[in-house]
Order: structure tokens, then sequence, then C-alpha cells
């Protein structure tokens, strides 16, 4: 489609911009995506998305947004009706399900990091700590359980664990992540 034929009005265009930009990284990588190609996937001009986002970091900034939003539902969800391995896996799932997402989210330097719905959304998803102020304890348990997901969902994401480990992540991650548990309430037990 010439950029001459491409209507500029679209109807939901901030949508279907940020699940082109979803689509294109999931093809290659937020680092190679450009505004240009996700505005022609589209089927709007570049000026129509780049009325929306500004630029490329606008556009990622959107998607880190969304993909924070998304990990805060799931680990809300595992969080109320799991246990704190549960909330583990649940991490290791949205990686391995919403994996452009994942990318962008832990890519900072490709979008505007202190922008204040990033530090919104971000703090949603901060759920590995097990409340939204946790003592010291937890939150030194949250980073140990993040850490423990985070490096295993990279590792799968990138290929590089044991093949005799198989090929369910979300039993990897039970099986490799079974000492993930809060802190204990009563210290010096």
């Amino acid at each position: 489609m010439t950029a001459a034929a491409r209507p500029y009005h679209h109807g939901n265009l901030r949508p279907a911009l940020l699940a082109a930009a979803v689509e294109a990284i999931e093809e290659a990588s937020p680092a190679t995506v450009s505004l240009r190609e996700v505005a022609r996937r589209a089927g709007v001009t570049h000026a129509a998305a780049a009325y929306h986002f500004g630029d490329k970091a606008g556009l990622l900034t959107a998607v880190a947004v969304d993909g924070y939003r998304l990990l805060a539902e799931a680990l809300r969800d595992a969080q109320a009706h799991g246990s704190f391995l549960d909330v583990g896996v649940a991490y290791v799932r949205f990686a391995v399900g919403h994996r452009a997402y994942f990318e962008v989210m832990y890519r900072p330097e490709l979008y505007r990091s202190d922008d204040a719905d990033v530090l919104r959304a971000r703090a949603a998803a901060a759920r590995l700590y097990g409340s939204d102020d946790p003592s010291a304890a937890e939150m030194e348990a949250g980073v140990a359980a993040w850490s423990r997901v985070h490096g295993l969902a990279t590792l799968w994401l990138n290929g590089n664990l044991p093949a005799r480990l198989g090929d369910d992540p979300e039993q990897i991650t039970r099986a490799v992540a079974t000492h993930l548990r809060p802190p204990d309430p009563t210290p010096g037990t």
C-alpha cells in the first residue's frame, strides 16, 4: 500500500499500532522495530503513527506500559489463587506468552523509563514482594524470587536451558524454583 493510499483515519488507531508493534517485535526484536514499519503494518501513514506516539521511544513506552499492566494482572491473579511459587510460575508464563512485551519492559534504554505511566504500571507489577507495602524481609525474598524467575524466563526465551529439563517452562519453573517461599513471619525460629 502506498503512502497516498493509506488512510489517516483508522478508527482504533492506537490499539492497532500497539498490536502491530507487538507483532513486529515478535518477528524481530524491539531494537530493530521502526515507527514507519509499525505504521505500514497497521495500514496508516507514518505521520499518523507519529501523531499518537511521537517517535519509536514513545511507541515502545506504550508497549512497556501495556506489558507491565498485563504482568500486574497475571501476578495479582496468581497471588489471589495460589502460592508464592505460583506467582513465580505466572511470571515465567507471562514472559513466555508475551515475549514482545517482556523484551521491551526490560530494555529501558529503548523507551522513556521515567514516564509516569511506566512508573505506575511497573509499581503495580511489583507483586513478587507479596504485598503493596513489603517489609524488608518480604522485599529481600521478593527480589530473590524475581531474580530467579526472571533469569529462568530469560534463559528459556534465549534457548539456554539444558535440554534434559524438558520443554514445559511452567514445569521447569516449578522444579527449579521450589525454594521460592515468602519469608518466615516468625524470624529467629
